[in-house]
């Protein structure tokens, strides 16, 4: 150890800037505000969206359509995918939480069971909701499709 490896222990030393404190700091003068101008003044807050004078994007374009606050999304599995899932745990009961688990939905998601693909064994499925089609390709082979 000698002098040139010589530092200050860490978060001893303040790294915050120190404007407008002369011009030996290197932040004198305008204090890195630049000239004149809003920005420059004390006290300058702009809205949201806010563009200068200009038209905000958010009214420049067009809106149409209709938003239904009470839509309920699904993330949708198909049968092909259960079955790929039932034979590779080796397991009858599919539950919200297994699929959870191999990552076929998340944590905050709702799943729905679509009939697409082909089942060739008898499964008890728990989910929010079930497609005809699946129901009855699953209650066909004697499994059961339950709703939370």
């Amino acid at each position: 150890m000698d002098l040139s490896n010589l530092k200050p222990a860490e978060g001893s030393t303040n790294t915050k800037k120190r404007l407008g404190r002369g011009q030996g700091s290197g932040w004198g003068g305008t204090s890195t505000r630049g000239h004149k101008g809003a920005k420059a003044r004390s006290g300058y807050s702009h809205k949201l969206g806010f563009e200068g004078g200009q038209m905000p994007l958010v009214r420049r374009v067009p809106k149409f359509g209709f938003n239904n606050i009470n839509r309920v999304e699904y993330r949708v599995i198909n049968l092909s995918d259960l079955e790929a899932l039932a034979s590779k745990l080796n397991v009858s009961d599919i539950t919200i939480d297994v699929l959870r688990q191999n990552g076929l939905a998340s944590k905050n998601d709702r799943v729905k069971i679509l009939g697409n693909g082909k089942l060739s064994k008898k499964l008890n499925v728990t989910v929010h909701a079930f497609s005809k089609s699946a129901k009855e390709t699953i209650e066909s082979l004697s499994g059961t499709a339950n709703t939370l």
